[in-house]
């Protein structure tokens, strides 16, 4: 692999959350610690389950016994009262600040009570438009949560630029027919590769992001196959 300077241009950008812009990695995996302690479930099953699903997916994954929206709701719940260790992840503020007028979205497995509590404690606006948890039928590796954000943007799917650190989510944005940028935060750059990234960063400082007349122009320091 080399790291090489490459410009892209797009109509939109679709953001993922959790790994992207936040890093709740702390607290997301407490929450499942104590769900899992307290129904005698195997964490490492349950966490490699969780990174990038929707809550309630996980949860019949992992125990299918259960009573599927209940566990979900309560799990939510709490997460939405307990945001300690949620921050935003190094150069999210400034590439947001960056962004002007043109379309871009967050779209993310979480719901929308709980993406408004977590940015709320990194200190990040709500963005215009974004697709949640709540907003879908099927979440990631679906393309449907993909597809819906570039519905809201009136952006063809093909001209939007997914940037992403879970595998399943880079699934979701190729799935959806678009070009996905894959931030080795979170997961290893072969997992990466391996769901269909097209490209790889190793943090958001690696991308910059400007306006041309019509579309944006995302430049990357990135690794190619």
């Amino acid at each position: 692999m080399t790291s090489k300077q490459i410009n892209i241009d797009c109509g939109a950008i679709l953001f993922d959350l959790d790994g992207v812009l936040l890093d709740s990695t702390n607290c997301i995996e407490r929450h499942w610690q104590e769900w899992a302690e307290k129904h005698g479930l195997d964490l490492k099953k349950v966490l490699q389950n969780a990174h990038g699903v929707r809550t309630i997916e996980t949860i019949r994954l992992v125990a299918p016994h259960l009573d599927a929206d209940r566990e979900a709701a309560e799990f939510t719940a709490n997460e939405i009262l307990d945001t300690e260790g949620v921050f935003a992840i190094p150069g999210a503020k400034e590439l947001m600040s960056r962004l002007g007028a043109k379309p871009w979205a967050i779209v993310t497995s979480g719901g929308y009570d709980l993406v408004k509590a977590r940015l709320k404690k990194a200190g990040i606006p709500m963005p215009k438009f974004i697709v949640t948890g709540d907003d879908v039928s099927q979440g990631k590796p679906s393309p449907i949560p993909y597809l819906t954000g570039a519905n809201k943007l009136g952006i063809a799917a093909e001209q939007c630029v997914v940037i992403e650190d879970a595998p399943i989510g880079v699934k979701a944005g190729k799935a959806a027919g678009m070009r996905v940028i894959g931030i080795a935060s979170t997961h290893s750059r072969k997992e990466l590769l391996n769901a269909g990234a097209d490209f790889l960063v190793e943090s958001l400082k690696k991308i910059e992001i400007t306006d041309n007349s019509q579309n944006h122009s995302i430049k990357i320091i990135c690794t190619t196959p």
